[in-house]
């Protein structure tokens, strides 16, 4: 953010100084296409979750396909549509299929559902044979009625373009296959284009069939932001943070899910299935309120830091597992961990489903905690931009003098947010010495963000350079199990 901003915009709404979303908190840059081989090297080096990409048009991906076919077409000298069948079903692995198709082409073909156009002769016998009788709506045509698919197989031109229509309003492009009993042979994009004769048919299929092209392809991904129509380009296996640079939507490449560093993409998608099912047990379970461990009076988490002070006995403990918070110390962070019960295997049948829903709870009750945190530290963050509104209104300080508190609030996010997505890492986890040292970095991480929280709450009090000192702190703790533990 510019000097200039903070001079002139007294109103300090959300766009100008930055809403404290997740894509906020990551200084992503898109790929230009280029790029120096050694920059790109040292800032993944620094940065774990760097990644080089492209943010793409529409326009701009279909020129990119149609490189592609037009290449994969001249090399084989075989028609454009054929070739984008080819390229679509092999992931559009362009040189692999160049190379497969001068070694077996008949095999490549016939893998990928297609079949060599019969001879016309056997064109002409095939229709003789038939006595132009379309074996769908069992009419009797004359020969220029029939259209006949590469596997040979014939019907009459209104039974494919019925068949068409039927299969682009289920959704279905570049899947759609002969009609004929038992044949798997796929109708090419020039075959079904022109038989379709409803101008908003042909402009549904050729969007789905965009869609299919797109989803196969290993460099590209669909923003998954509301209405957003860019597309996601990387050369990269490792790529997994993205941002859009229209929407600013930061998701994961691979999946195209919400990003969820350190945890992949399988295991994410196992725990969130997990969690549809047994969410409403945890949430029973799991309240709002917690009575206080020394007086019991009810107490009601207004904030995102774990750290409670009781408002009536002035106990200072852990919301998440009632401890003292003397016992959270910057050394250790004792309630991260789930404690294994060491004879659980010789319990009975329910005992054990008890233990099972035990580990289940203590490692969700974190996850969401962590994910409520993380909304209640956009309030304490509109209640900081309140009260530097009013000190820069009464003369104590300008802008640029409480930048220290935004950068702060945007690195605890960030730090939380990685450490949210721990948890789903940590309960599927083996038993064993990796996983010890990852519960001891998740400790230590979740410790400092704690304590930078509670400075964040705490900001009329906290020292400007003792906070800038847990920042760093933190950031370094985060990056550490990033670096430790992320699968590229």
């Amino acid at each position: 953010m510019s000097t200039e901003e903070y001079d002139t915009e007294m109103d300090y709404s959300d766009s100008d100084c930055g809403d404290p979303g997740y894509e906020d908190y990551y200084n992503v840059q898109p790929w230009d296409g280029e790029g120096d081989n050694d920059i790109d090297n040292d800032q993944s080096r620094r940065d774990p979750e760097y990644a080089v990409y492209d943010c793409l048009r529409i326009e701009e991906v279909e020129r990119l396909l149609n490189e592609d076919v037009e290449l994969l077409s001249n090399s084989l000298h075989i028609t454009p549509s054929l070739a984008k069948v080819l390229l679509h079903a092999h992931n559009w692995t362009l040189q692999d299929i160049i190379t497969k198709y001068r070694t077996n082409a008949s095999s490549l073909l016939i893998n990928s559902k297609i079949k060599p156009l019969p001879p016309l002769d056997s064109l002409s016998e095939l229709k003789n044979q038939r006595n132009g009788l379309c074996s769908v709506c069992v009419a009797i045509y004359s020969a220029e009625k029939f259209s006949t698919l590469t596997c040979g197989h014939s019907f009459c031109k209104d039974c494919w373009c019925m068949h068409f229509e039927v299969q682009i309003t289920q959704g279905i492009s570049t899947g759609i296959s002969c009609m004929a009993q038992d044949c798997n042979v796929l109708a090419p994009e020039d075959f079904v284009l022109s038989l379709l004769t409803k101008p908003n048919m042909r402009e549904r299929y050729q969007q789905f069939a965009f869609c299919d092209y797109v989803k196969s392809h290993p460099q590209l991904r669909f923003c998954p932001g509301p209405n957003c129509q860019m597309i996601m380009r990387s050369k990269e296996q490792r790529a997994k943070r993205v941002m859009c640079s229209s929407c600013k939507t930061v998701f994961c490449f691979r999946c195209g899910i919400d990003y969820h560093a350190p945890t992949d993409c399988n295991t994410m998608k196992k725990w969130l299935t997990k969690c549809a099912d047994d969410s409403e047990t945890a949430n029973y379970i799991s309240a709002h309120t917690k009575d206080c461990p020394k007086c019991h009076i009810c107490i009601e988490k207004n904030g995102g830091c774990n750290h409670m002070q009781c408002y009536n006995c002035k106990y200072d403990f852990c919301w998440m597992c009632l401890g003292d918070w003397k016992a959270h110390g910057s050394e250790y962070y004792v309630c991260s961990r789930y404690k294994e019960n060491p004879n659980i295997a010789h319990e009975s049948v329910l005992a054990q489903a008890r233990e099972a829903l035990k580990k289940y709870l203590h490692y969700y009750e974190r996850w969401e905690n962590h994910s409520k945190s993380l909304k209640l530290e956009e309030q304490t963050l509109e209640a900081i931009k309140m009260q530097i509104n009013k000190k820069v209104m009464n003369s104590s300080g300008t802008w640029i003098d409480w930048q220290h508190l935004f950068a702060a609030a945007s690195l605890l996010t960030r730090c939380r947010y990685t450490l949210q997505y721990t948890y789903p890492y940590a309960y599927y986890m083996e038993p064993g010495p990796r996983k010890e040292l990852f519960e001891y970095q998740q400790a230590q991480l979740e410790a400092e963000i704690e304590d930078l929280s509670w400075k964040i709450e705490h900001a009329e009090t906290t020292n400007r350079g003792d906070l800038e000192n847990q920042m760093d702190i933190a950031e370094k703790r985060r990056v550490t199990l990033l670096k430790d533990f992320l699968e590229v």
